[in-house]
């Protein structure tokens, strides 16, 4: 049977099934029976599910988890992570209760700003294009006046459109970088709407405005397109207390409370220094981020993609987050743009997403942005905490083990035997099997 297809698409769900079977597994019939078992028996929900992208032929399943005890700006949360990783949701919690008795979490918005950008090319000489473009925005702003009135109306819409000239770089090339407020939606598709009017608009104006001769009409509109890098939708979370307040930071480790202080803010510092080390330094912070970024029906990829060019915005990539001692007052904080939204896409239809911002208590977009950046922060102080002090691996590979234990088909029994026996041994695969091998070679699990 013929292994590629044309029209693919049209097929129904079932043809599409029937096909991958027959064409891509050794067992047509139960990978036809996997991918039809995790469909959802709400046929309603789960138009809704197979809607959301094209060619869905199965649901992928993750763990909607919660990470309770969160305390920012003085109001608690039990809040929604979905994530494979097993320690992220326990690392997440341990750090939240970790700092609600020390103040909790804080955390402020520093700007909502999101940018798109036209771009475009024109022959003409860029002061002439200057002298033109005041009458140009005006035009611009007005003819998009109808697609940003219902964003006006709650708050937001277009805030102002700048002319970047590019010609020492590129020849004959330019931008408009348009600035938007978008309020409690991530705001992708009105961003895009209103580019697009921009570009079409542009070349309307070349074509019949007064006083431009004929040289000049001739625009040619490359791209019409939001950015993902939006340095000014910008939150701050950080924690701080009395260095003395963190006398056990490292108990289990045997060291001293300012000891391990003192190698907290050295590790942080590493990772300004080494963009080896920031690399994973800030994928412990996006653990967090990326884990309700996706509860909350949220864009993670654009979350991401923000955050890592804010990482290099210094010209070296870097850490996000920083933490000194000043004046015996311990302060760790993270810094990072978080373009999100919380009505609309995703957020709307998805039913888990749904649950998971009504768990929230239905937040704004900023008060999202707080709750993201501190769940990131957490994740960060029990990932650097974790490595100063008792090593990654340890907490790491015993929340792991039921992941081994599952996969090398543990019973019940052997499972509680397993994980009474590496409270005190170290957790790794090759001595899981060994545990196993031996209970099951012997007279039964003890």
């Amino acid at each position: 049977m013929a292994k590629t297809i044309s029209g693919f698409s049209k097929l129904s769900k079932r043809q599409k099934i029937e096909w991958l079977a027959a064409n891509f597994f050794q067992n047509p019939v139960a990978a036809e029976a996997e991918l039809v078992a995790w469909h959802r028996r709400d046929e309603a929900q789960q138009r809704i599910i197979d809607g959301f992208t094209e060619n869905a032929v199965s649901n992928f399943t993750l763990p909607f988890s919660v990470a309770p005890n969160f305390l920012i700006n003085g109001r608690a949360y039990a809040v929604p992570m979905v994530i494979e990783e097993s320690s992220v949701v326990a690392a997440a919690s341990s750090a939240a209760k970790f700092w609600l008795d020390r103040g909790g979490f804080h955390a402020e918005v520093c700007g909502v700003v999101k940018l798109g950008q036209v771009h475009f090319r024109w022959a003409g000489r860029p002061d002439r294009l200057r002298a033109l473009f005041p009458a140009l925005k005006t035009h611009l702003v007005a003819s998009s006046n109808d697609l940003t009135a219902k964003m006006r109306q709650r708050g937001g819409g277009l805030l102002d459109i700048e002319l970047l000239d590019f010609t020492h770089i590129e020849p004959e090339y330019y931008q408009f970088r348009a600035s938007f407020n978008t309020c409690d939606s991530m705001g992708a598709n009105f961003i895009n709407s209103v580019l697009e009017r921009f570009g079409e608009q542009m070349e309307f104006f070349m074509e019949t405005a007064e006083g431009i001769a004929d040289h000049e009409r001739d625009v040619e509109v490359l791209m019409c397109i939001l950015s993902n890098y939006n340095p000014n939708c910008l939150v701050r979370a950080w924690v701080e207390c009395s260095e003395n307040e963190l006398e056990d930071l490292a108990r289990d480790a045997g060291l001293p409370g300012h000891a391990a202080v003192d190698r907290f803010c050295t590790a942080v510092r590493i990772a300004a220094i080494d963009p080896y080390r920031a690399t994973t330094h800030n994928k412990g912070i996006f653990n967090g981020i990326d884990a309700v970024i996706l509860a909350t029906g949220n864009d993670f990829r654009a979350v991401e993609a923000c955050g890592h060019t804010y990482a290099c915005r210094s010209g070296q990539y870097r850490s996000l987050s920083r933490a000194w001692v000043e004046n015996g007052l311990f302060r760790f904080e993270l810094e990072l743009p978080l373009p999100i939204g919380t009505v609309g896409g995703l957020t709307a239809l998805h039913p888990l997403a749904k649950q998971a911002l009504d768990m929230l208590g239905n937040p704004s977009a900023q008060d999202l942005m707080m709750i993201v950046a501190a769940v990131g922060l957490a994740q960060n102080f029990a990932a650097v905490r974790s490595l100063v002090t008792t090593g990654i691996q340890q907490g790491h590979m015993r929340m792991h083990l039921v992941n081994i234990l599952n996969h090398l088909g543990a019973t019940e029994d052997e499972t509680t035997a397993a994980q009474a026996h590496f409270c005190r041994q170290t957790v790794s695969f090759s001595g899981v099997r060994t545990f196993l091998e031996n209970a099951r070679s012997g007279s039964g699990v003890t």
